[in-house]
């Protein structure tokens, strides 16, 4: 018999043991017998906590590299944005209630929404450039896996055939991944520190479109990090001149030293989806 067959045949019954007891509604008792693989008391203790992580980091890294998924165009926003579908209905929905509140918010989704379009259509371009290169070159999008922006970004590129990346996080409230996620690319995170890992691991561009603290955060992370030069130099693009310049006035930070002013060429500003992949493109003089 192949030892490899005997050791998957072992783990995987292991396995089926566990699951046994969880199916029959019993309860997980302490066991000093218990495989520690099979063991989820033992790898949720504070101290397996560094097993976890590596976990956490192997698996999504193994997946991408069995098919294959060696680049990406990172692209970052709020989850709270409507297609313009939705933001149209949800506006019809608020006229015909007569509710003031309903129909301001209504209005400002319907404002948002060009942004959902702009990340749907910047993913559509990403893709179809994307299917042209060879398969060692060929550039993926890859998102949060929520809805808003990150929806947006994996459908466009999902509707001109690519896969595309998703890598969800567990919250408090529970989140799915958005549909046009490529099932087999579909992951999922506890640590952000370890999801913000991935993103950068092969990241071959950023772009952030508006968004909340999420956002943000992930902004500045890998500005930070290029800056100090721990990762690589990448195009980081902030989609949305108005609301980045109206959000953060980064002269400020020149002004009172707390940068440098070559420090503002490590991003730049957009309007455009066409425009933000020239800027790519551009970067890494890829063939039109």
């Amino acid at each position: 018999m192949d030892t490899s067959d005997l050791n998957q045949r072992t783990m995987a019954d292991a396995w089926a043991y566990i699951q046994a007891q969880a199916d029959a509604g019993v309860p997980l008792q302490p066991n000093a017998y218990r495989l520690a693989f099979a063991d989820p008391e033992f790898l949720l203790r504070r101290e397996t906590r560094g097993i976890r992580l590596q976990l956490e980091l192997l698996k999504p890294d193994l997946d991408q590299m069995e098919m294959g998924i060696e680049n990406t165009i990172v692209v970052f926003g709020s989850a709270r944005f409507k297609s313009m579908d939705e933001a149209q209905q949800m506006l019809a929905e608020a006229q015909a209630s007569g509710d003031a509140q309903a129909l301001a918010i209504a209005q400002r989704q319907l404002r948002n929404a060009c942004h959902y379009e702009q990340a749907r259509q910047f993913g559509r371009l990403v893709a179809e450039h994307g299917n042209k290169l060879p398969q060692k070159e060929r550039l993926y999008i890859c998102t949060g896996g929520g809805p808003g922006i990150m929806e947006a970004a994996n459908r466009g590129a999902s509707e001109a055939g690519a896969p595309t990346l998703g890598l969800n996080i567990a919250l408090p409230h529970e989140q799915h991944a958005n549909p046009y996620v490529t099932p087999a690319l579909s992951f999922k995170f506890h640590y952000f520190a370890v999801r913000k890992m991935h993103f950068m691991m092969r990241a071959k561009a950023m772009v952030a479109f508006p968004g909340g603290f999420g956002t943000l955060d992930e902004l500045f992370e890998v500005i930070t990090l290029v800056q100090t030069r721990k990762s690589t130099p990448v195009p980081i693009i902030l989609f949305g001149t108005d609301y980045w310049k109206r959000l953060v006035n980064m002269d400020v930070l020149v002004e009172e030293g707390a940068i440098s002013h070559e420090d503002l060429d490590l991003f730049q500003y957009t309007d455009s989806p066409q425009e933000a992949w020239e800027m790519i493109r551009s970067f890494y003089d890829l063939p039109v």
